[in-house]
């Protein structure tokens, strides 16, 4: 990896834990702006084709944490 010249640190040499971190910051920052990365026609068409599919049957799909469990996250 190289020096991002934005953050003028070596990337490689922060921790596992600092790069998480790091990502997690970036990506949260992304989201106090997400009304900036308005969706697609086609985003929004599939948005609302899974919004009819779970209203026709709302117990079709999974829960959060039977997702969660898994992939092994569940605690």
């Amino acid at each position: 990896m190289s020096t991002h010249p934005l953050l003028k640190v070596e990337i490689s040499q922060l921790s596992i834990a600092e790069r998480i971190q790091l990502a997690e910051d970036l990506w949260d920052s992304i989201l106090e702006q997400q009304d900036e990365l308005p969706l697609t026609d086609a985003q929004k068409r599939e948005l609302d084709r899974r919004l009819e599919l779970y209203q026709q049957d709302p117990t079709a799909g999974s829960t959060w944490e039977d997702v969660k469990q898994r992939l092994g996250f569940a605690q």
